[in-house]
């Protein structure tokens, strides 16, 4: 029995001992895995995330469908009566919105306001439509009308060219409107006319109006001057 015993312990650890599990020790390979694993979950988290918060505008429906939609909630047809503004005339199931523009105005501390009916003629197209004195103070105002549908996120971007060089680029959004009876009127973001000897001359523009769809509903090209400060 005694002879038994040492052969046993001779033989080393037991069956139940041998299905212990060693310890693992990553190598460097594995945690260069792990690390590529972990950029690519990240890099498909970000891409999914920007896909899903990226806006997309619906499809466009008439007036008379927008309205007729949900009819029978009375508060709610009469919400969108009131923003739609309920116009008869643009019942025509014309889906498309159409932005026009009745006059261009620019406001300055130096004279008030002008105001220029739009379209400009040739002959406008031509000739400077205002002048300014420089490192003076000066609004865009515009007076446009929406027809037929709700235009979505209409902006604006205003290009300014001296001698065949481009010198300033402004861009801004105006907002969404619906149709009305009445035309809007609203100011472009206050500029500041540029000073010295070489900022003094005659400078032409390119205005122009866009919305979410990238819709163009005008392009304006005029002309402004800009004077010493007496």
């Amino acid at each position: 029995m005694e002879g038994g015993k040492r052969a046993e312990e001779a033989a080393g650890p037991s069956c139940a001992g041998t299905n212990q599990e060693m310890p693992h020790h990553p190598n460097e390979e594995e945690d260069e895995e792990t690390e590529d694993e972990k950029e690519e979950d990240e890099h498909d988290f970000e891409t999914d995330h920007h896909q899903n918060t990226t806006f997309q505008p619906g499809p466009l429906l008439p007036l008379k469908d927008q309205i007729e939609r949900d009819k029978e909630d009375e508060s709610l047809r009469r919400w969108k009566e009131k923003l739609l503004g309920c116009l008869e005339s643009d019942f025509d199931g014309q889906v498309d919105p159409e932005v026009k523009f009745h006059s261009i105005g620019i406001v300055s501390e130096d004279f008030g306001e002008v105001v220029t009916p739009l379209p400009l003629n040739e002959n406008q197209n031509a000739r400077v439509l205002f002048t300014l004195r420089e490192g003076s103070h000066y609004q865009l105002k515009l007076k446009f009308s929406v027809l037929h549908n709700i235009v979505s996120g209409l902006k604006y971007s205003n290009t300014v060219w001296k001698g065949g060089i481009q010198v300033d680029q402004s861009k801004g959004m105006l907002g969404t409107f619906a149709p009305q009876k009445e035309p809007y009127e609203h100011a472009l973001k206050e500029e500041v006319t540029p000073s010295g000897v070489l900022a003094r001359g005659v400078y032409s523009a390119k205005l122009k109006f866009e919305d979410d769809d990238r819709r163009c509903h005008m392009e304006l090209k005029y002309s402004f001057e800009i004077k010493k400060c007496i």
